[in-house]
């Protein structure tokens, strides 16, 4: 084609020879003003974003339109890109951190967790194994271990106690979906195995089992993990176990199928549903599970963090009799996204399903078998080193004021309970377990159901659409519900007091 393609050396002298400064992506100079840039940005995005309308108006499309369909061909200062993410993305955003933010569950955050998880970005390891980042791995399990004993866990699922290694383990994945899609997988290894199963031609015959109120992510991991739809039990509730799983009904179901030939593998019983915040019976689901040889998992994903409070800690009881437990931090323990935490009891049954062994990725560490590979108890090989937010967290803040910071949310989620109980208007629908209340405008008078479900719609859409306020719904019995989720880590009594204040008069514009 010509010169460079004749004389790459000429080439490159050519480009050295225009006086222009090689390209340097990390030059240090630059890391120092665009990170001092960027924490500026940040720290401004957090004292105003309270006046920010926690719901963008913007339409599907919108941003290609301001930034370009097309890459740029040359560079340009970083002033440009803050620029751009200031008047273009930031106007596009829903405030998840936002004071005003009541919607699905909250996403926490603070400085030690976005300090943790910068630092570790910016050193950017790939702790597959342990060998591959010593530290990154040790992080890791020490972190886990900490918080395994705040929840106070039993040691069957840590990774190292006083005595040694242990028999158990865990891991930091992305999501609760993960954590379920890889014990699912273990568990139906497991069940194929007891049945002498040749390869996979048992799979038909596995059953798997969860309350309605689990999160649909259960029902798509199980179809992920090779499970046949016609055997995935959804069990209904009801408002006589508060909307958690009966164990009597579980017993039924179970039985029910063995009768039929099938094999009953796995149960999730959840901590905490989405919907109402349910709490399944843990310890009685482990029972009813040990009568057939079932993988008990328990998703603690939002409420998990409560229980590091004593007096919420007797949600996990049973814990001991289950095989893994997934709660995620990033929802309520104040470590930015993303942080599932997964303990199994035995981990050897999680990697003698996931491990790989590549000839590249052999070391001395790892044949020595007292290291962890975490490669092996995850979907993926490579992985981000997730453990050291989650360290700086418990490490600055200390139990103490992790305790208070769920304490203090559980407070302000009462004083709103206490003012929809005092509103003859309202109800609420189910009891608060935690620092949600689902609520709804009640049938009165002449109203009917579907009246009254029409008006809660309308309710909503008019609360959100004012931008000082963004509540979710789900539906419970049948009925449309309001959640009020409280946990943003800006939020004060006054933000709840507000949204509350707003609530009656929207309400009141509705009603007349």
């Amino acid at each position: 084609m010509g010169s460079l393609d004749a004389n790459p050396a000429a080439a490159f002298s050519a480009f050295a020879a225009d006086g222009k400064a090689p390209f340097q992506p990390l030059n240090p100079e630059d890391v120092r003003a665009y990170l001092h840039k960027a924490v500026d940005f940040i720290s401004d995005y957090y004292t105003n974003i309270e006046s920010m309308p926690v719901l963008p108006n913007v339409k599907p499309g919108y941003l290609q339109g301001e930034l370009g369909a097309s890459p740029p061909t040359y560079s340009a200062p970083f002033d440009v890109s803050m620029k751009e993410l200031r008047t273009s993305v930031v106007p596009g955003m829903t405030h998840w951190a936002s004071p005003n933010f009541f919607a699905f569950f909250p996403s926490t955050n603070s400085a030690a967790a976005i300090a943790g998880d910068l630092i570790a970005s910016a050193m950017n390891t790939v702790g597959f194994t342990w060998q591959a980042s010593p530290a990154a791995t040790e992080m890791e399990v020490l972190a886990l271990d900490w918080l395994a004993q705040l929840l106070r866990l039993p040691t069957t699922f840590m990774n190292r106690t006083s005595s040694g290694r242990g028999t158990g383990g865990g891991v930091i994945l992305g999501t609760t979906s993960e954590a379920m899609l890889v014990t699912l997988v273990a568990a139906r290894d497991a069940a194929l195995r007891r049945t002498g199963s040749v390869g996979v031609s048992g799979l038909p015959r596995l059953t798997v089992y969860a309350a309605d109120q689990t999160h649909s992510t259960f029902f798509k991991a199980c179809r992920l993990a090779g499970f046949d739809p016609a055997h995935i039990r959804s069990i209904p509730t009801g408002p006589e176990t508060d909307y958690g799983l009966d164990p009597a009904k579980l017993f039924e179901v179970m039985q029910a199928d063995v009768d039929a030939g099938l094999v009953p593998t796995y149960i999730c019983a959840t901590v905490g549903t989405t919907s109402s915040n349910a709490v399944d019976p843990v310890g009685a689901v482990a029972d009813v599970a040990a009568m057939f040889n079932a993988w008990v998992h328990v998703d603690a994903a939002y409420a998990g963090s409560a229980c590091i409070c004593p007096e919420f800690r007797h949600h996990l009881d049973g814990v001991e009799r289950v095989d893994s437990i997934s709660m995620s931090p990033h929802k309520w323990l104040l470590t930015c996204l993303d942080c599932t935490c997964l303990y199994v009891r035995d981990a050897h049954r999680l990697s003698d399903s996931l491990e790989t062994n590549p000839e590249y990725l052999k070391n001395d560490a790892t044949d020595s078998g007292e290291v962890t590979d975490l490669k092996d108890m995850q979907v993926g090989v490579g992985r981000r080193f997730r453990g050291l937010k989650l360290w700086m967290v418990m490490r600055t803040y200390g139990t103490a004021k992790l305790q208070e910071h769920i304490r203090s949310d559980v407070a302000m989620a009462k004083m709103f309970e206490d003012f929809v109980r005092a509103d003859d208007r309202f109800e609420v629908v189910v009891p608060r377990n935690f620092a949600l209340v689902c609520f709804r405008i009640k049938a009165n008078g002449g109203m009917t159901e579907e009246d009254a479900d029409e008006a809660n719609r309308v309710l909503m859409d008019n609360l959100n659409k004012t931008g000082k306020a963004y509540l979710a719904h789900t539906v419970v019995g049948d009925r449309f519900v309001l959640r009020f989720a409280v946990g943003s880590s800006l939020q004060e009594e006054r933000h709840v007091r507000s949204a509350w204040e707003l609530i009656k008069k929207t309400t009141g514009e509705i009603m007349d």
